[in-house]
């Protein structure tokens, strides 16, 4: 929906907000206008229904809203004596509407100085629910967010098993932009395969103030810009699940281009305006090696591989009786490698191919030799050829919604024939430091600003299946930074002694205020 839309709906639900209860103002001894003035009419409804100011600021933060508008009804309801079982079911499955009836054929009493604490244990407990559950999608929607590491496209970094705490103000919260669905899930309701949201109404895009920007080499969330998940019930013949921005699915990489940079692969390796990229410490690129063996020499592999630290589960296949390929190896374990008696080789594998799955799908590059491409920033203008339209197509159409039309040489954007673009909003590269074991912006391209989710900066637990069945908590990754210098260092005995001292505390508190009573 855009803006003027949604004023239009505002306003409509102001009009049915002032026609279904302008004689219950009147009977709290206020004005019957007052229910017409937007916002201005929920501050006096809260007076009426004695209840916080503050609470009309929950009215207008989406998803919350989905759980004080119910809230609400039911309190306005009981302010005027309409306290029973059926009311509030009424109520609430009316959508308010009940409010109507009561308003226009019901004698109107207002009960300024009811008791506001629930009658019975049933109703205090879903009070109390209601509440924890609008503080948590709170913190969950704009503060911070748990998130689990799914894939190996980030190993030594991030593992697969590690349980994030996604930080949402580090770059800006994003207010929802699908504004009916379930409070703290994402796109699916736990356990189904169906839809957790309405795909309408949706809000515009809009981010709150950040606290910093995202920098190269920032570990980054972010919803999948091209997500074509078969995941939902569709009927045949659909392409696919065609989501809100917000609902598509999410995924974590690295940034390693910002808005305005150019950007190549050479051999592998990421360069930015002309230079190499320089990767943090805690990072370890890993790429694919063939590893030759003289056939002689006897190795211990089990040791060698613990030695090398290899986590991701593709780990290494043998291609031939003397050859084995390694998926996902550092640089550092390449050159143990060489180092070991038995070992007559070992050669970094670099595709050179023309591959069209590779962004912008013109058979041009590989996922080890492309570029220079340009990642577009806000405000900035490009020109338009037959050459640079397939990196800027998505953007035009899909990303920042216009229309576009190719009549040979001629740029047709909405309606008007141009030879340049200006983009709306800055872009991302995103990759993962697996090479050869990620899906990222090689395969699909930039990643849109409005695609931002936040940034990770805790893991709280790290779960290692082994990929063989045996189940264990990595407990040296257990309370450790995502960020930093140095390598991870784990701070969970620092919050055992923390949290063994606030019970001692405590303890010795009740016992004192015991002493004294």
């Amino acid at each position: 929906m855009t803006l003027y839309l949604w004023f239009v709906f505002f306003l409509a639900v102001q009009v049915v907000h002032f026609l279904g209860t302008w004689k219950l103002y009147q009977a709290a001894g206020r004005k019957s206008w007052e229910a017409a003035i937007p916002i201005y009419n929920a501050i006096v409804l809260m007076k009426i229904i004695s209840r916080p100011t503050w609470w009309t600021l929950l009215l207008f933060i989406p998803i919350i809203n989905l759980i004080m508008f119910p809230v609400v009804w039911v309190e306005t309801l009981r302010t005027f004596g309409k306290k029973s079982t059926l009311d509030t079911i009424l109520g609430i499955f009316t959508l308010g509407f009940y409010i109507y009836y009561v308003n226009y054929t019901q004698k109107l009493e207002h009960n300024a100085n009811r008791e506001l604490k629930p009658e019975n244990k049933t109703a205090d407990t879903v009070s109390s629910l209601l509440f924890a559950v609008i503080v948590a999608t709170l913190v969950h929607t704009y503060v911070i967010q748990p998130y689990t590491i799914p894939t190996s496209s980030l190993e030594k970094s991030l593992l697969i098993g590690d349980f994030l705490f996604v930080s949402k103000v580090n770059y800006g919260p994003r207010v929802p932009m699908t504004t009916v669905a379930l409070p703290m899930v994402h796109d699916s309701i736990p356990m189904t395969k169906k839809k957790s949201y309405l795909s309408w109404p949706q809000l515009p895009y809009f981010r709150l103030p950040a606290f910093e920007k995202i920098k190269r080499n920032d570990i980054v969330v972010f919803n999948w810009p091209v997500d074509t998940v078969h995941y939902f019930y569709e009927p045949k013949g659909r392409p696919g699940v065609i989501k809100p921005i917000d609902k598509k699915s999410n995924y974590v990489k690295r940034c390693v281009g910002i808005p305005g940079d150019s950007l190549s692969i050479k051999d592998g390796f990421v360069f930015i305006n002309g230079k190499k990229l320089v990767l943090p410490e805690r990072a370890k690129p890993q790429y694919s090696y063939s590893v030759a063996l003289d056939g002689k020499t006897s190795i211990d592999f089990e040791s060698l591989f613990k030695e090398l630290d290899i986590t991701d589960p593709a780990g290494f296949r043998t291609e031939k009786r003397d050859t084995l390929y390694f998926r996902a190896l550092t640089e550092a374990g390449a050159e143990r490698l060489k180092n070991t008696p038995g070992v007559t080789a070992v050669k970094r594998e670099i595709d050179t191919r023309d591959d069209n799955a590779i962004f912008p799908h013109i058979n041009r590059w590989s996922q080890d030799n492309f570029g220079p491409i340009y990642i577009p920033e806000a405000g900035k203008t490009v020109s338009l050829t037959n050459e640079s339209i397939p990196f800027y197509k998505e953007i035009i159409t899909n990303y920042e919604g216009n229309t576009l039309e190719l009549k040979g040489s001629k740029f047709i954007i909405n309606g008007q024939e141009t030879n340049t673009y200006t983009f709306k909003q800055n872009y991302y590269w995103m990759m993962g430091d697996n090479r050869h074991n990620s899906e990222d912006s090689r395969y699909w391209g930039y990643v849109p600003e409005n695609h931002i989710v936040g940034k990770p900066v805790f893991i709280w637990m790290s779960w290692d299946t082994n990929g063989k069945g045996i189940n264990k908590i990595r407990w040296d990754r257990v309370f450790t930074t995502v960020d930093g210098e140095g390598q991870p260092q784990s701070y969970f005995k620092y919050f055992l002694i923390v949290l063994a001292l606030y019970f001692v505390g405590e303890f010795f508190w009740r016992k004192r205020k015991e002493n004294k009573a």
